[in-house]
């Protein structure tokens, strides 16, 4: 049940209904393309002639395509929808402390290139290196008139209304705005968001075959920070300020070792890569610099390195990664008592030694969760291990053309 905001709503039209069908049509094309329209009125329990209206609109707009000719046993052959991905461009950049990581990709979440550089702190010189390295990535692959439009991810509180990152503790930034000078230098649309929350956009819109789970689910995103991206019937958690979500900088322990936030004992202190490397360097993280960490992230090991090393049997390597998945663990139970997802996702490099730590978390969340019916949440790998933020990043700008129309 939900209740209708007296304050914020928008009135139903004449045109409301057909609007929302026209969404219903666009979503099961995209779903279970190649679809026929014969197939597309059975999913939508209408009669054919209310299907050509939608379709024929959908393929005027070039937000669908027709494709090849199907057989059929009698009567006419069906001719297959598509959703047009082709020539729908975006340009995905996932900023982190480490790295800076660009991408150009089509509406579907096909990757079409990568760049990688070294992460600049300085928002106004980040702005320069990106916006050049936007336009040369545009220009070598002939995509500047087919792109539409930039998607920013942060390690940080974004207000998606203004686009100013309020909060990126391992960054170190605070009120500080990219999304207009980076528009403003590249010519196109950006879009900005939490890393977290774009990894559970892109979960809810990329991660077909899981229906089941795409309304209700917490997306973990471990990686140089935590965060944690919530979806509940079917949309995005924001939150009033923007900060839900922030399970990262929640303490496991008020004497734990000092987080990139300035607290001590965060989730993310715990099991974040940098936390994961430093355990097994034998680093203090209370007493070690950001930049020195970052050093031993850029010239000495990764997480990926790390977990290979413990696949040949370094016994630190073994014991760090174990040590995360136990944290990693501990906190999920905070998150399913909070917010009883219908299930979580776990996304990072850290999923690379799934099998390895799988049983450790599951005995960890058992040690803490109130319920069997919390420790039975199931517990799954992020639709994709490859770069999930860049998908994040993409689908804050393909995202909003599947969006269901907001009515009250």
């Amino acid at each position: 049940m939900r209740k209708i905001n007296p304050h914020d709503f928008n009135v139903a039209t004449r045109t409301t209904s057909r609007d929302i069908n026209r969404q219903i049509a666009l979503n099961l094309v995209r779903e279970h393309q190649p679809l026929s329209r014969a197939d597309l009125a059975r999913r939508m329990q209408v009669r054919r002639g209310v299907v050509s209206v939608l379709v024929n609109e959908l393929i005027q707009e070039e937000l669908i395509y027709e494709g090849a000719t199907g057989e059929a046993a009698r009567g006419r052959k069906p001719t297959f929808l598509h959703v047009r991905t082709q020539n729908r461009l975006v340009v995905s950049v996932d900023v982190r402390f480490s790295r800076t990581y660009l991408a150009l990709s089509d509406f579907g979440g096909r990757q079409l290139a990568l760049d990688i550089f070294d992460t600049v702190f300085a928002p106004a010189k980040l702005i320069k290196i990106a916006a050049r390295r936007i336009a040369k990535l545009l220009d070598a692959h002939k995509a500047r008139p087919f792109c539409e439009g930039i998607g920013v991810v942060v390690p940080g509180i974004v207000d998606h209304r203004t686009g100013r990152i309020l909060n990126a503790p391992t960054l170190g930034w605070r009120g500080v705005d990219i999304r207009d000078a980076l528009s403003k230098e590249t010519g196109l649309p950006v879009h900005i968001e939490n890393a977290a929350k774009a990894c559970a956009l892109a979960q809810m819109w990329h991660g077909h075959g899981d229906a089941a789970g795409a309304h209700s689910f917490a997306h973990v995103s471990v990686s140089d920070g935590v965060g944690v991206g919530l979806v509940m019937n079917g949309e995005l958690v924001r939150g009033h300020d923007n900060i839900a979500g922030e399970f990262g900088h929640l303490p496991l322990s008020i004497e734990g070792p000092r987080c990139m936030c300035g607290a001590s004992g965060c989730w993310e202190a715990y099991i974040s890569n940098i936390a994961t490397l430093s355990r097994y360097f034998g680093h203090n993280l209370s007493k070690t610099e950001p930049k020195d960490l970052l050093a031993d992230g850029r010239n000495r090991l990764s997480i990926t390195d790390l977990v290979a090393r413990a696949r040949s049997g370094d016994a630190k390597a073994v014991t760090a990664i174990q040590t995360t998945a136990r944290y990693l663990g501990l906190g999920l139970a905070s998150v399913i008592h909070a917010v009883n997802p219908q299930r979580i996702y776990i996304g990072g490099e850290i999923t690379a030694a799934w099998d390895m730590i799988e049983g450790t978390v599951r005995a960890a969340l058992a040690e803490r969760a109130l319920t069997e019916e919390a420790v039975r949440t199931p517990i799954l790998l992020a639709a994709f291990v490859d770069y999930p933020r860049l998908r994040g990043a993409a689908a804050l700008v393909a995202a909003p053309t599947f969006a269901a129309p907001r009515v009250a």
